[in-house]
């Protein structure tokens, strides 16, 4: 018996992907990268954006005669999509390939989910709350963990419906947040990324997020540590001297901006100015002056002018990011924004889309050029997706790093010299030891 499981989304799907695959192989299947060769394929969905909705109502429908072909075959849905009720709903009344849909806080469940399929012949839905601690799972390579450490969203802002899909804030208790890296580190996995819609406002009762982010970076074996998201509101002063104080900490930092103008971020909900935004760009840098910053950036919210649009261009040269997540704004329904009557058309957020882009790019391509001729630490973590007889990695920026070499070195840390760049990555070559 073998799975296909297709994710789509955020790093936090990804994860939950991961749960299902353990879950999956304690059953007996065995993965498989083709989908003819596959006895039930998981869609791990998104509805942050319009067209990750799209895609995988395309790929659901395409799906129609792998399904025939074997009518014993299980096509399973999860994921964001399947916490609303209109995606859930159009699955239903117009795909009837799909014989089996769970949600986000169902995952732990997926066993004995596959077997009701199995037992009954009929379609099982299960979008229940249900306490979801999936156990102790290992990644198929062995250097890099995600470690979840919260669930949901309090924030709402105006434009999202991940709130909506994941529910409210909870934390998961410390104890077991470090016991599971313990676990991790004990197993050789040498990198661990903390994960939470908000990490930044974690609070089990017992530990805030600079409290957790302290203990975990003191747990032996673990020499990289990373955490996404962040939301600017919440950034302190301690969790900027954590960082700072810890050298496997990853001297990165993801701060989404959404917006430069403090109209377009009052009506988003942000809770920030871009007065407070620069300030807090001004206290990382100020602390660990070779902090890498990436951001995520939407462009034609409803009610943006040109001006508007404009101070988001100014920010973004004034900050001059690292790296950016850039999006058109598409409507997602049952938000707030989705309701209003000044949205912007298409050719418009095209063309800001353009713009933007076009300041952007030759920002990341500068950024990166002046790390030609350093060395850094690259924990090496795949063999290139486009030339395999190179391999991928990260450095401490978290910039990503294509180096010729072979896969006895992924799990690496390895010292590189920096040798060429282009705007989105890095080359080099290992630097020998003398």
């Amino acid at each position: 018996m073998k799975y296909k499981i297709i994710t789509h989304g955020c790093q936090m799907n990804e994860h939950d992907s991961e749960r299902m695959a353990y879950l999956l192989e304690t059953m007996g299947y065995t993965p498989t990268s083709e989908p003819a060769e596959a006895d039930i394929i998981l869609m791990n969905t998104c509805l942050v954006r319009e067209n990750a909705e799209l895609k995988v109502f395309g790929q659901v429908g395409a799906l129609k005669k792998w399904k025939e072909a074997r009518p014993g075959r299980i096509l399973a849905l999860c994921g964001c999509m399947m916490q609303t009720g209109a995606a859930k709903d159009t699955i239903l009344r117009s795909y009837p390939q799909v014989n089996l849909i769970f949600g986000t806080q169902n995952i732990g469940r997926l066993p004995q989910l596959v077997e009701e399929v199995h037992r009954t012949g009929e379609r099982v839905v299960d979008i229940t709350k249900f306490e979801d601690e999936a156990p102790f799972y290992e990644r198929t390579d062995s250097s890099f963990a995600y470690v979840n450490i919260m669930t949901g969203c309090n924030n709402f802002c105006s434009y999202c419906i991940v709130p909506y899909a994941r529910g409210r804030e909870e934390s998961r208790p410390a104890e077991k947040v470090l016991a599971e890296v313990h676990a991790l580190a004990g197993r050789g996995y040498r990198e661990v990324m903390l994960l939470g819609q908000n990490v930044n406002s974690y609070a089990d009762g017992t530990l805030d997020f600079p409290e957790l982010l302290d203990q975990v970076a003191d747990v032996p074996g673990i020499e990289r540590l990373r955490f996404m998201s962040s939301h600017p509101k919440d950034l302190s002063d301690r969790l900027i001297q954590v960082m700072a104080a810890h050298e496997n900490i990853e001297r990165h930092f993801h701060l989404p901006l959404q917006s430069g103008s403090d109209k377009v971020l009052r009506e988003m909900n942000r809770h920030y100015t871009r007065d407070h935004y620069l300030d807090l760009v001004d206290r990382l840098r100020k602390a660990m002056p070779d902090i890498g910053l990436s951001t995520d950036i939407i462009v034609g919210f409803p009610g943006e002018t040109e001006e508007d649009h404009a101070q988001t261009l100014d920010l973004c040269r004034r900050v001059e990011f690292n790296t950016a997540f850039t999006f058109i704004y598409s409507p997602r329904p049952g938000t707030r924004a989705a309701k209003r009557d000044d949205q912007v058309d298409e050719k418009t957020k095209s063309r800001r889309f353009q713009e933007l882009l076009d300041v952007l790019y030759p920002i990341f391509l500068k950024k990166n050029r002046e790390a030609i001729g350093s060395i850094v630490d690259v924990l090496f973590d795949s063999v290139s997706k486009n030339d395999a007889t190179k391999l991928s990695g990260r450095d401490s920026q978290g910039r990503l790093l294509h180096v010729p070499g072979g896969a006895s070195y992924i799990g690496k840390m390895e010292k590189v010299r920096i040798t060429d760049a282009n705007s989105f990555a890095l080359f080099g070559e290992r630097v020998k030891e003398v």
